[in-house]
Protein backbone atom coordinates (compact mmCIF):
# COMPACT_ATOMS: atom_id res chain seq x y z
CA UNK A 1 0.00 0.00 0.00
CA UNK A 2 2.73 2.56 0.02
CA UNK A 3 3.01 3.45 3.48
CA UNK A 4 2.07 7.14 5.00
CA UNK A 5 4.29 9.67 6.67
CA UNK A 6 4.37 13.09 7.47
CA UNK A 7 8.72 13.60 6.78
CA UNK A 8 8.39 16.68 4.68
CA UNK A 9 6.50 18.98 6.15
CA UNK A 10 7.71 21.75 3.97
CA UNK A 11 5.80 20.27 1.03
CA UNK A 12 2.63 21.61 -0.56
CA UNK A 13 -0.23 20.50 1.69
CA UNK A 14 -3.90 20.13 0.18
CA UNK A 15 -6.97 20.30 2.29
CA UNK A 16 -9.91 17.64 1.68
CA UNK A 17 -12.99 17.03 3.28
CA UNK A 18 -13.96 13.25 3.53
CA UNK A 19 -17.81 13.17 3.72
CA UNK A 20 -20.77 11.41 3.66
CA UNK A 21 -23.80 9.49 5.91
CA UNK A 22 -22.90 8.35 9.22
CA UNK A 23 -21.80 4.23 8.81
CA UNK A 24 -20.43 4.90 5.65
CA UNK A 25 -17.09 3.25 6.75
CA UNK A 26 -15.40 7.17 6.61
CA UNK A 27 -13.28 7.17 9.68
CA UNK A 28 -12.43 3.42 9.35
CA UNK A 29 -10.78 4.31 5.81
CA UNK A 30 -9.13 6.73 6.94
CA UNK A 31 -7.50 4.82 9.84
CA UNK A 32 -6.78 2.10 7.55
CA UNK A 33 -5.25 4.21 5.02
CA UNK A 34 -3.20 5.63 7.74
CA UNK A 35 -2.43 2.84 10.08
CA UNK A 36 -2.49 0.20 7.67
CA UNK A 37 -4.39 -1.76 10.19
CA UNK A 38 -8.49 -2.23 11.03
CA UNK A 39 -9.46 0.21 14.19
CA UNK A 40 -12.47 -0.08 15.60
CA UNK A 41 -14.17 3.26 15.59
CA UNK A 42 -17.29 4.75 16.64
CA UNK A 43 -19.19 7.51 14.90
CA UNK A 44 -17.52 10.44 14.59
CA UNK A 45 -19.25 13.60 16.81
CA UNK A 46 -17.39 16.01 15.16
CA UNK A 47 -14.61 15.80 13.50
CA UNK A 48 -11.06 13.93 12.94
CA UNK A 49 -8.32 15.23 11.34
CA UNK A 50 -5.39 13.23 10.10
CA UNK A 51 -2.29 13.72 7.58
CA UNK A 52 -1.97 11.33 4.73
CA UNK A 53 0.85 11.20 2.92
CA UNK A 54 1.20 7.93 0.54
CA UNK A 55 4.84 7.87 -1.25
CA UNK A 56 5.13 10.43 -4.24
CA UNK A 57 2.24 11.52 -3.97
CA UNK A 58 1.15 15.29 -2.19
CA UNK A 59 1.07 15.38 1.57
CA UNK A 60 -3.33 15.46 2.15
CA UNK A 61 -4.74 16.93 5.42
CA UNK A 62 -7.90 15.15 5.63
CA UNK A 63 -10.74 16.37 7.93
CA UNK A 64 -13.57 13.36 8.76
CA UNK A 65 -16.63 15.36 9.56
CA UNK A 66 -19.13 13.32 11.27
CA UNK A 67 -22.06 12.26 8.79
CA UNK A 68 -25.10 11.90 11.30
CA UNK A 69 -28.21 14.34 10.29
CA UNK A 70 -27.52 17.02 12.51
CA UNK A 71 -23.76 17.08 11.57
CA UNK A 72 -24.82 17.47 7.89
CA UNK A 73 -25.74 21.30 8.78
CA UNK A 74 -22.70 21.66 9.72
CA UNK A 75 -20.86 20.18 6.64
CA UNK A 76 -20.76 23.58 4.78
CA UNK A 77 -18.30 25.61 7.27
CA UNK A 78 -15.69 23.44 6.86
CA UNK A 79 -15.41 23.81 3.08
CA UNK A 80 -13.98 27.32 2.60
CA UNK A 81 -10.28 26.04 2.40
CA UNK A 82 -10.75 22.92 1.20
CA UNK A 83 -8.96 21.61 -2.08
CA UNK A 84 -10.60 18.58 -2.45
CA UNK A 85 -13.75 16.35 -1.56
CA UNK A 86 -13.75 12.82 -0.70
CA UNK A 87 -17.22 11.50 -0.74
CA UNK A 88 -17.74 7.71 0.74
CA UNK A 89 -21.25 5.93 -0.13
CA UNK A 90 -22.19 2.94 1.46
CA UNK A 91 -22.58 1.00 -1.48
CA UNK A 92 -24.95 -1.75 0.71
CA UNK A 93 -27.41 0.44 2.56
CA UNK A 94 -30.00 1.05 -0.37
CA UNK A 95 -32.54 2.47 2.47
CA UNK A 96 -30.09 5.58 2.18
CA UNK A 97 -28.70 5.77 -0.63
CA UNK A 98 -31.28 8.43 -1.91
CA UNK A 99 -30.19 10.58 1.46
CA UNK A 100 -26.77 10.26 0.59
CA UNK A 101 -27.51 11.18 -3.08
CA UNK A 102 -29.39 14.31 -2.28
CA UNK A 103 -26.55 15.18 0.23
CA UNK A 104 -23.58 14.91 -1.94
CA UNK A 105 -25.57 16.66 -4.51
CA UNK A 106 -26.28 19.62 -1.79
CA UNK A 107 -22.16 19.75 -0.72
CA UNK A 108 -21.27 20.22 -4.19
CA UNK A 109 -23.52 23.54 -4.20
CA UNK A 110 -21.58 25.38 -1.83
CA UNK A 111 -19.68 28.00 -3.33
CA UNK A 112 -16.16 27.13 -1.36
CA UNK A 113 -16.07 24.05 -3.18
CA UNK A 114 -16.91 24.68 -6.83
CA UNK A 115 -14.78 23.14 -9.50
CA UNK A 116 -12.57 21.50 -6.83
CA UNK A 117 -11.61 17.76 -7.47
CA UNK A 118 -13.60 15.14 -6.35
CA UNK A 119 -13.61 11.32 -5.76
CA UNK A 120 -16.72 9.32 -4.69
CA UNK A 121 -15.53 6.09 -2.40
CA UNK A 122 -17.97 2.97 -3.23
CA UNK A 123 -17.32 1.68 0.29
CA UNK A 124 -18.10 -2.00 1.69
CA UNK A 125 -17.90 -3.80 -2.17
CA UNK A 126 -16.69 -6.99 0.00
CA UNK A 127 -20.33 -7.19 0.77
CA UNK A 128 -22.34 -9.27 -1.44
CA UNK A 129 -25.01 -7.38 -3.39
CA UNK A 130 -23.22 -4.21 -2.93
CA UNK A 131 -23.47 -1.88 -6.09
CA UNK A 132 -20.98 -1.27 -8.70
CA UNK A 133 -18.71 2.22 -9.13
CA UNK A 134 -20.81 2.42 -12.35
CA UNK A 135 -23.85 1.67 -10.38
CA UNK A 136 -22.84 4.49 -8.00
CA UNK A 137 -21.90 6.96 -10.60
CA UNK A 138 -25.37 6.49 -12.44
CA UNK A 139 -27.53 7.07 -9.32
CA UNK A 140 -25.63 9.55 -8.52
CA UNK A 141 -25.77 11.47 -11.73
CA UNK A 142 -21.67 12.07 -11.04
CA UNK A 143 -21.18 13.02 -14.58
CA UNK A 144 -24.04 15.43 -14.18
CA UNK A 145 -23.14 17.24 -11.11
CA UNK A 146 -19.52 17.25 -11.62
CA UNK A 147 -19.44 18.46 -15.44
CA UNK A 148 -17.74 21.78 -13.86
CA UNK A 149 -14.57 19.47 -12.24
CA UNK A 150 -12.41 16.51 -12.04
CA UNK A 151 -14.12 13.29 -10.68
CA UNK A 152 -14.18 9.68 -10.10
CA UNK A 153 -15.71 7.11 -8.70
CA UNK A 154 -13.62 3.95 -6.72
CA UNK A 155 -14.90 1.03 -5.78
CA UNK A 156 -13.52 -0.11 -2.16
CA UNK A 157 -13.31 -1.69 1.01
CA UNK A 158 -12.76 0.18 3.98
CA UNK A 159 -11.92 -3.47 6.04
CA UNK A 160 -9.46 -4.90 3.58
CA UNK A 161 -7.82 -1.87 2.56
CA UNK A 162 -8.67 -2.85 -0.95
CA UNK A 163 -9.16 0.21 -3.56
CA UNK A 164 -8.55 3.00 -0.48
CA UNK A 165 -4.51 4.30 -1.57
CA UNK A 166 -6.14 4.31 -5.58
CA UNK A 167 -8.56 6.36 -4.32
CA UNK A 168 -6.81 8.76 -2.69
CA UNK A 169 -3.74 8.85 -5.09
CA UNK A 170 -5.94 9.68 -7.76
CA UNK A 171 -7.47 12.84 -5.66
CA UNK A 172 -3.91 13.61 -5.60
CA UNK A 173 -3.28 13.60 -8.76
CA UNK A 174 -6.33 15.86 -9.54
CA UNK A 175 -5.08 18.70 -7.09
CA UNK A 176 -1.19 18.62 -8.46
CA UNK A 177 -3.21 18.42 -11.72
CA UNK A 178 -4.99 21.43 -10.68
CA UNK A 179 -2.60 23.49 -8.61
CA UNK A 180 0.16 23.15 -12.20
CA UNK A 181 -3.22 24.76 -14.04
CA UNK A 182 -3.03 27.75 -11.63
CA UNK A 183 0.51 28.06 -11.78
CA UNK A 184 0.95 28.24 -15.02
CA UNK A 185 -2.01 30.66 -15.63
CA UNK A 186 -0.74 33.11 -12.89
CA UNK A 187 2.79 32.44 -14.62
CA UNK A 188 1.30 33.71 -17.98
CA UNK A 189 -0.89 36.37 -16.15
CA UNK A 190 2.63 38.00 -14.60
CA UNK A 191 4.11 38.33 -18.38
Amino acid sequence: MGLLSSKNQNAKQAHVLLLGLDSAGKSTLLYKLKLAENVCTMPTIGFNVEMIHLEGDLPLTVWDVGGQEKMRAAWGCYCEDADGLLYVVDSTDQQRLEDSRKEFKHILQNEHIRNVPVVVLANKQDVPGALSAEDITRMFRVKKLCSDRSWYVQPCCAITGDGLAEGFRKLSAFLKSRTKSRDTLAFFKQK
